[in-house]
């Protein structure tokens, strides 16, 4: 995973001709010397059982309750445990649990493909991306246009049913979202299919299978065509608007940056994130990922540990005059909502951004 820079070693002269780069080295000092950069095998090993245990209630009563509607509750919960496991993937893939690269890459091909339905090789290579250029027009795969037009300027020229959805896309976001978990099952299986160099395609094809062939043919062995069917799609529209509505509110609708802006590691990634308000239920519901300027700073710092870290990324970004975002869950949605109404009806331009015209 893209990581953070390391720390300058002790007594090493600050440069006055990168003022900005040392900003970024005197914030990791401060994370360091306040204890947050180590591990927390203990906080990790216990969400690992927490899901394990998720799953095992819901394979109990998936096994159990029979054929009875009640089942759908059962799809809902599986949704939720899918979605705390790809938070486990997503925090081994930064290297966040072990002090062994390997050992947090074997932890997120197993949680992520045998549990989520996830191939980390394929997750790999975009997120590395994202994090490199956060909201970066040209280099950020999560920008890109596709269903959703999140670029303005990228609408021009649609038509037909799609020009219909990109008009109305802040309106149709959240229910287009119920159809995330099958096209991430899709770029999944597509990756290790077709695309070259992909480390242990093998194991990550066996283990994707089980998940995603596996699972649907012990609900439909269970629970029979009809029931079985209602089953997986509750299952899956739950599992993609879960993960979409904890992902969505990190970076959408926060500045866009042209390919060509000059702009160092600390300010690119402060200033397109977003963190989200609302203790530890909504900590605990995003993954830790509501605190995603801390995450973006110090991507292999344990989830857990961003809240500690808050206050000093606060008071340095305050320091030094960098616009630091935080929002309500519900507002923040209402921020997408409309952000993605105005792109989709060409109102928005993404050059018109007084943080780009600052930095150029």
């Amino acid at each position: 995973m893209t990581t953070e820079a390391p720390p300058r070693p002790a007594g090493q002269r600050r440069t006055a001709r990168n003022p900005q780069t040392n900003d970024y080295f005197e914030l990791v000092e401060r994370a360091t010397a306040a204890g947050l950069m180590g591990r927390r095998i203990g906080w990790y090993v216990g969400r690992t059982i927490a899901v394990a245990a998720g799953l095992a209630v819901a394979f109990t009563l998936l096994l159990t309750l029979g054929d009875t509607w009640w089942q759908l509750a059962v799809a809902v919960l599986f949704g939720v445990v899918f979605t705390q496991g790809a938070f486990l993937a997503h925090d081994g893939g930064h290297h966040q649990i072990f002090a062994s690269g390997s050992r947090n890459d074997w932890f997120s091909r197993i949680i992520g493909n045998l549990v989520v339905g996830l191939s980390i090789g394929w997750w790999t290579r975009k997120h590395n991306k994202h994090h490199g250029n956060p909201n970066v027009i040209g280099k950020d795969g999560d920008i890109e246009t596709g269903a959703l037009v999140f670029v303005p300027g990228d609408q021009i020229g649609r038509t037909g049913f799609m020009g219909w959805v990109t008009r109305r896309q802040g309106w149709l976001f959240f229910p287009m979202l119920a159809l995330f978990g099958p096209v991430l099952h899709f770029k999944s299986a597509e990756t290790l299919l077709t695309v070259p160099g992909v480390k242990h395609r093998a194991v990550e094809s066996v283990l994707l299978a089980i998940r995603i062939i596996g699972f649907p043919t012990l609900v439909f062995l269970t629970l029979g065509p009809a029931l079985g069917t209602a089953f997986l799609v509750v299952q899956l529209a739950t599992f993609g608007v879960y993960m979409g509505a904890t992902f969505a509110p990190n970076h959408k609708g926060m500045p866009l940056l042209p390919k060509d802006l000059k702009i160092d590691f600390l300010r690119r990634q402060v200033l397109t994130s977003r963190n989200i308000r609302g203790g530890r239920f909504v900590a605990w519901a995003m993954g830790g990922l509501n605190y995603q300027v801390e995450h973006h700073v110090f991507p292999r710092m344990p989830s857990v540990n961003l809240v500690q870290v808050r206050p000093i990324v606060q008071q340095f970004c305050a320091e030094r005059d960098i616009p630091y975002t935080e929002t309500g869950l519900f507002e923040s949605y209402g921020i997408i909502v409309s952000y993605l109404n105005r792109v989709g009806l060409g109102y928005a331009d993404p050059m018109d951004c007084p943080i780009a015209a600052r930095y150029r």
